[in-house]
């Protein structure tokens, strides 16, 4: 006549058989294995303390020449990493240019033909302003020199 009643926050009781034998050598393995790791974290724990407590006057000595070394070399990793993440881009940027002209194909050269020829122009109309101009010292040099 007694009725299992399922009170809140209590895991209901289990039937005649209890845990089984895995459940049983699962806590009988574990308990020891948690308190040795328990233990270890406790000594880890007074290890720093007795340590930081040891180490703090050396850093108050010491902060004139600790706090610059720290900045200097906190900066120089921040240089190298931003010259290396500048670099990345760089060539990711080029990476992308190369492929956007290869995937441009035959546009592109009738468009290179075209620069080409209007910096050879532009090449031979300064070279010819260079003549010209050339010409213009020379002339003022001869009338300079017989007066």
């Amino acid at each position: 006549m007694a009725e299992h009643q399922h009170r809140p926050g209590f895991m209901p009781e289990k039937g005649p058989g209890g845990p089984s034998t895995s459940q049983i050598l699962a806590v009988i393995t574990l308990f020891p294995v948690g308190g040795i790791l328990l233990v270890i974290s406790g000594l880890t724990l007074a290890g720093t303390l007795i340590g930081l407590t040891v180490a703090t006057p050396l850093f108050v000595i010491f902060s004139p020449i600790l706090v610059p070394a720290a900045l200097v070399l906190g900066l120089a990793v921040t240089g190298f990493l931003t010259s290396g993440a500048f670099g990345i881009t760089a060539l990711s940027s080029l990476s992308w240019i190369v492929n956007y002209f290869r995937k441009a194909g035959g546009g592109v050269t009738e468009q290179m033909e075209h620069a080409k020829r209007r910096v050879q122009e532009g090449a031979g109309h300064l070279g010819q302003k260079a003549k010209e101009a050339g010409h213009g010292i020379q002339s003022k040099t001869q009338e300079a020199t017989r007066t």
